[in-house]
């Protein structure tokens, strides 16, 4: 069959288009293999034709333009062809190249096709609806094509135009398509006037009225002669011209390990999404968020109860797992401790995270031996691994390494076992006498893996979008480092720079990822990542989006993220360093500027004490570090061992002393790039802020502040485009899931172009503005492909926000809220909550997301009396525990009729 691409395009000098896509006639999505267009200058098309096997079944691909080398691909999901059963010789597709964005596009993605817009399964619009659809019409068919999902579920699209096939304009006779492959709409008709220009176009139809009851906006479409016999001419016409305006929706963001039920063992479990799912319709709302989910058992204690630290990128956390749904325990004993720690667990306000992980395992192990033999012979489980495989196996197998040398650290294992070999497929045969081991884990997967498609399908059921979180780093100690080391650089620590949050950065001490050696295989362990969440989620939030363009990287003998660099980055040479200031001196400039009186400003009385026992004294009144702490991680380990010995009334000022000598370590003008021997120069963050610098002179200063300016909002922009655009496609169009970034913080100018480009949603927080200049953002200004958000996890509520700075919340509520003149009530309540959760509503941003803490505000009897136990995460303290549980049962807030209803109305009053 000859399949020839064709679609309209204006280029400029040095452009060109290509198709790239799946099989060898597109090249496997190769850049060097793909088809090239050629440009008609009389007829404006670019086209070209390719000969494709006959029993090709379908055709993947995209379009792409490549500029002077820079490539830009369309925006959407990837287009596919189905070929099976056409009897064409030849196929001429006749397209359109879709601009990235386009925010008409998102709507083709998993959210709302799956979820929002999901099509009834008793569709008056199904297969062989249409005169022609899906057959040979004549030698010369047309087959009109549309993603368009904002159809009511009991109307279907039609087209209605100037040929008889078309019915003429009579709305009686429009031609009806199919949605069988929705949100694609389609219908073959063999047209009366071939030879003739056809105006037509799209519009809704009344299967009872039997008639089409509306038409869209704009002009009418134009389909010029086809002057071909024995072809299918397949029209993929672009985007629905919707006479109201851009979709917009809300959603509600609550960790599933905050959520409470009745029927929990102390913490969320994936069955109860389904409450929050009920209660979500209930208010009008059309989305839930949650934070990640995957396993991050490493310890065994409080220190696993950060959701961002996971052993595996696929695995799911055992916490999360409704033991009473796997099976009723036999033992008349155990089920009877087994409630008695519900009640128990179930009566604390927050998550006890180690009795609760305890029990878990505990009725676990029972479960499993209980039910071992019969999961062994569950077709859906054997089903289930042999499609998990990949990262399955692995994970079970380290899982019960973990266990049986008490240690998450392989490099601790013994010699055989620190890298996996040809002995890991052994150890899951259940003839292996160790195979308990691992057989564990491999049970408790595939439970979770089964109650959480469970409620993703419940969810879909409802509308309702479930959005997961991916985040940016892998943890040192995970499945991952130990199977695939070579994709990270472990001897390094990602973190992020200071922002408002934590003035000295944050170091999550994750190893930083190899991009070049991601890139060999066209970045395909993010591919399968994104995959596999999809089987979860039908949107995702990338945390820390900046990561693809840059990460802040950590040396390894820091614990404090001052001392970090982006990576990549263009760093200076010495030489332009000492053209940019006028002199280069290398204990000034890259070494800890120790003086007295910095030592009496950081440690007062204690100074002296301090001098005596860390430092020895230089020339010229300066000081330096002695060997044994000469590095911030060795003062960690020194300080480690001193509080561990010391009474408890000698850990605050231990730990201040820690942080002040933390501090020495960070009055550095300049950080080394990696392996450079001292030729090249990164400027320290938020230098201007450093004692050293402000004991320079006044011209040096000056300079300093010029180059540290230019460095880090000038020099690297391009650069860092480039890296964006290098990555994200690859991860953007691994699946069909909206896709949301999380890009607060320390933003290149760059970023936003790249994900608009990318169809990706940013985040906009009311008191995290992206705009310079300004102390809060209105949402308002927001863009439509965006998300607005009062507050999220790493942050306070609302609330809690609102009693921390009366001065700023007085400004706040003059300037956002709009009460010029008028004292701000000195707690938030409950009206003033209303007031900025309407302010999101009626935002132009696709989404508005509220913290479900931020909602339940708006009522005096539902919200919690102390509004700052409902912060998730405090960034700033390294060592907090993620341990916030909803404090109302979802059952109770399912009951709350008038509450929800006021939601509700809020929701509906606002458009969304």
């Amino acid at each position: 069959m000859l399949v020839r691409f064709r679609l309209p395009y204006f280029t400029s000098w040095g452009q060109r288009l290509e198709v790239r896509g799946a099989g060898a006639a597109l090249g496997d999505w190769h850049p060097d293999r793909a088809l090239r267009l050629t440009y008609d200058p009389s007829s404006g098309f670019w086209e070209q034709e390719v000969d494709v096997a006959a029993d090709t079944a379908e055709l993947r691909y995209k379009y792409v333009l490549v500029d002077n080398g820079v490539t830009h691909w369309e925006g959407g999901p990837d287009r596919v062809v189905a070929l099976t059963g056409e009897s064409y010789g030849r196929v001429l597709l006749d397209e359109f190249w879709r601009v990235p964005q386009l925010p008409e596009y998102e709507l083709l993605t998993n959210a709302f096709t799956q979820a929002i817009f999901r099509r009834p399964a008793e569709s008056p619009c199904g297969p062989g609806t249409g005169r022609a659809a899906r057959s040979r019409a004549a030698d010369a068919a047309v087959r009109f094509s549309l993603g368009a999902p904002r159809v009511q579920p009991g109307q279907c699209l039609c087209i209605l135009g100037s040929d008889e096939a078309l019915g003429a304009w009579d709305n009686r006779k429009a031609l009806v398509l199919s949605d069988a492959d929705f949100p694609y709409w389609s219908a073959d008709v063999a047209l009366v006037t071939p030879d003739k220009p056809v105006l037509y176009k799209y519009g809704f139809w009344d299967p009872q009225a039997k008639r089409c009851i509306d038409l869209e906006a704009g002009p009418d479409r134009v389909l010029p002669p086809l002057g071909h016999r024995d072809t299918l001419r397949w029209r993929h016409d672009e985007q629905f011209r919707q006479t109201g305006g851009p979709w917009r929706g809300a959603g509600v963001a609550l960790p599933v390990f905050a959520l409470r039920s009745q029927q929990g063992l102390g913490v969320g479990e994936f069955p109860d999404l389904n409450l929050l799912v009920d209660w979500a319709v209930e208010a009008g709302l059309q989305l839930v968020q949650v934070l990640p989910i995957n396993d991050t058992t490493a310890t065994h204690t409080w220190v696993d109860s950060y959701p961002y630290a996971a052993i595996s990128v696929f695995a799911l956390h055992p916490q999360y797992l409704r033991l009473q749904d796997v099976a009723e325990l036999q033992d008349p004993t155990l089920r009877a401790e087994l409630d008695q720690l519900r009640e128990e667990l179930n009566g604390r306000d927050f998550v006890d995270y180690e009795p609760v992980t305890e029990a878990k395992w505990r009725f676990l192990r029972h479960l499993y031996q209980q039910e071992k033999a019969a999961f062994l012979a569950d077709p859906a489980y054997q089903r289930f691994f042999q499609e998990q495989q990949a990262w399955l196996a692995p994970y079970a197998v380290f899982s019960g390494l973990r266990e049986r040398f008490g240690t998450v650290d392989f490099r601790q294992w013994p010699a055989a076992f620190q890298q996996p070999g040809d002995w890991l497929p052994a150890l899951l045969d259940p003839a292996h006498s160790e195979f308990d081991e691992f057989g564990l884990h491999l049970f408790t997967q595939f439970h979770l893996d089964k109650q959480l498609v469970a409620a993703v399908d419940y969810a879909r059921s409802k509308g309702v979008v479930l959005k997961g979180d991916l985040p940016i780093g892998i943890y040192r100690h995970s499945v991952e480092a130990w199977t695939q080391p070579e994709l990270y650089h472990l001897d390094q620590q990602a973190g992020a720079p200071p922002d408002d949050f934590s003035v000295t950065g944050q170091n999550w001490r994750f190893p930083t990822y190899n991009w070049e050696k991601m890139a060999e295989d066209n970045y395909a362990w993010w591919r399968q990542r994104l995959t596999h969440l999809s089987r979860y989620f039908d949107a995702l939030r990338i945390d820390h989006i900046l990561g693809f363009f840059r990460i802040w990287e950590i040396p390894a003998h820091a614990v404090e993220g001052l001392l970090g660099h982006f990576s990549p980055a263009l760093p200076l040479h010495r030489h332009e360093v000492e053209q940019r200031l006028g002199w280069f001196d290398y204990d000034r400039l890259a070494k800890p500027y120790i003086r007295w009186h910095i030592l009496e400003e950081l440690f007062g009385a204690a100074a002296g004490a301090v001098r005596d026992e860390f430092l020895d004294e230089g020339s010229h009144g300066a000081f330096r570090f002695r060997e044994f702490v000469d590095t911030q991680r060795k003062v960690e380990a020194v300080f480690e061992q001193q509080l561990t010995a010391a009474p408890a009334e000698e850990h605050d000022h231990l730990k201040r002393l820690r942080e002040g000598l933390y501090r020495l370590h960070t009055e550095v003008l300049f950080v080394e790039a990696d392996g450079s021997n001292g030729e090249y120069w990164h400027p320290r963050i938020t230098v201007d802020k450093s004692r050293t610098f402000r004991d320079l002179d006044d011209q040096s200063r000056r300079r300093m502040q010029d180059l540290y300016v230019d460095f880090f909002f000038r020099r690297h922009e391009d650069f860092w485009r480039e890296q964006g655009l290098v990555k994200l496609p690859a991860i953007r169009y691994a699946t069909n899931m909206l896709i949301f970034g999380e890009d607060l913080g320390m933003v290149p100018a760059s970023v936003p172009g790249v994900m608009r480009q990318l169809g990706m949603l940013g985040l906009n927080i009311q008191r995290m503005p992206a705009a310079t200049g300004i102390e809060f953002s209105h949402p308002n200004d927001a863009a439509y492909l965006s998300v607005v958000s009062p507050s999220c996890h790493d942050m306070s509520t609302v609330r809690g926000w609102w009693e921390e700075d009366h001065e700023r919340t007085q400004r706040f509520f003059e300037q956002l809220l709009g009460h010029g003149g008028q004292a701000a009530p000195y707690f938030c309540e409950s009206w003033a909550s209303r007031e900025v959760v309407v302010q999101h509503l009626y935002s132009p941003a696709m989404w508005a997301i509220f913290p479900l803490q931020d909602l339940v505000a708006l009522n005096d009897q539902l919200r919690r009396q102390n509004p700052l136990d409902e912060q998730v995460n405090v960034p700033s303290n390294p060592e907090h525990f993620w341990k916030y549980r909803f404090h109302l049962p979802l059952e109770q807030l399912g009951q709350a009729e008038g509450f929800n209803q006021q939601i509700h109305d809020l929701v509906k009053q606002s458009g969304r």
